[in-house]
């Protein structure tokens, strides 16, 4: 069996097994898709990175402040990361007019998220802590339903939320994203459920303070330091929950070049995340088991897809030009594309392509997020069929910058 071969029955394979472990899960827990322990009040210290944000900032102030939680309990602390515009001037406006916003400029820019999250961990002053980005707005009872996660078990060291696209969206890109990031929540409270959530997106996440130290703190040099704190955490031994019924809002892009470039670097840190962690491959907890060979695979599978048309298209050409032109057999050069009968091809290709359109329209009708009338269906269509066929050509050029060591947040 030839090597091409191989490779599109191993793509389909795993795609059918995730997609079988998801749908089993779901059905095993679908009366807890949205629950979340009864909680009990206690201070919370909200931490807020910021970098050139003065036309978001003043609104994630405002949905901080305007919170379901006692205002004596919450003090929030917005780092700035020497930004160059009037951001800080803003949060300075806040901090005078609320006793409970503390502003911390830093002296220099760090070029990340991570370093201000760190100067605001050690300048908080209660248990437990929430991270938030300058352009996000949580909704107000968002604490309600994500500290008692923290609270009712001591292993847990982190929380994470429904991250969703701000609304309405205006750009056909912004819809794609609201789409993409609806999945990406109800896909992972499906993995909370057997304990294996890998990252804790920076829009909002809650945290246990000392366990946070105890992990290291966030990665200053990692490019997604809200993946890597989750691995360190798991590593030594502690679990992170997802709260699918709590939800913030954030901004995204709204341009394939500003998209591009974002993507470029959740990938770079994800392969950042897998090359510090190798050492717990196929270790004996939920990490080397499960979370790296899991989040290896869905990361690097694109590129499959990329090879199989790429070696397509290669025959083709050397077909027509060595054969048709010059009477040589290109067979000599490179193999066939696929040695299966073409009915079976097209068979595994509409299951895949059936499975996956069906994946979304389930987890969208879930969420309750965006009412699917027929714009919304063919903008399902395009974005599974079109939009998510980029993700290869990204994780490509991010491979390529990590290489070059070309890249910065």
């Amino acid at each position: 069996m030839e090597y091409s071969t191989l490779i599109f029955l191993f793509y389909t394979y795993v795609t059918l097994f995730i997609s079988s472990l998801l749908f089993f899960i779901f059905l095993s827990n679908k009366n807890k898709l949205f629950f979340y322990p009864k909680h009990k009040i206690e201070p919370v210290s909200i931490i807020m990175p910021c970098y050139n944000e003065e036309r978001e900032i003043g609104k994630a102030i405002e949905s901080l402040l305007n919170l379901d939680w006692p205002k004596d309990k919450l003090e929030i602390i917005i780092v700035d990361d020497k930004s160059s515009d009037n951001s800080v001037k803003i949060a300075k406006k806040y901090a005078k007019k609320y006793d409970n916003i503390r502003v911390i400029e830093s002296k220099v820019n760090s070029g990340g998220a991570a370093r201000p999250c760190n100067i605001g961990v050690d300048a908080a002053k209660y248990e437990i802590i929430a991270i938030t980005d300058a352009d996000s707005k949580p909704e107000k009872n968002i604490i309600k339903k994500m500290i008692g996660f923290l609270q009712k078990d001591k292993n847990t060291a982190g929380v994470t939320c429904s991250v969703l696209v701000d609304k309405p969206p205006k750009t056909f890109i912004e819809k794609l994203q609201l789409i993409e990031y609806i999945v990406i929540a109800f896909s992972r409270k499906l993995l909370d459920f057997i304990n294996a959530v890998y990252v804790t997106p920076g829009p909002f996440a809650l945290y246990k303070k000392d366990k946070i130290i105890e992990a290291g703190k966030f990665d200053e040099k990692n490019m997604t330091q809200d993946i890597e704190i989750v691995w360190a955490l798991r590593k030594i031994g502690y679990s992170v929950r997802m709260s699918l019924g709590s939800k913030v809002y954030t901004t995204a892009p709204n341009k394939l070049k500003v998209w591009w470039k974002q993507r470029n670097r959740w990938n770079i840190g994800g392969i950042q995340t897998i090359i510090k962690h190798k050492n717990q491959i196929l270790k004996n907890n939920i990490l080397g088991n499960f979370i790296l060979p899991f989040f290896s695979v869905s990361l690097f599978i694109g590129i499959i897809g990329i090879i199989l048309m790429l070696n397509n298209l290669i025959n083709k050409i050397s077909t027509f030009y060595l054969t048709e032109k010059f009477g040589v057999s290109s067979y000599l050069i490179l193999t066939k594309l696929i040695s299966l009968p073409p009915l079976m091809i097209l068979y595994f290709s509409f299951a895949l392509i059936s499975i996956g359109l069906f994946f979304t329209y389930f987890c969208i009708s879930n969420m309750k997020e965006l009412n699917v009338g027929f714009k919304e269906l063919f903008t399902i269509f395009f974005y599974f069929l079109a939009y998510l066929s980029l993700y290869p050509f990204v994780i490509l050029s991010s491979v390529y910058k990590y290489l070059r060591g070309n890249y910065t947040w």
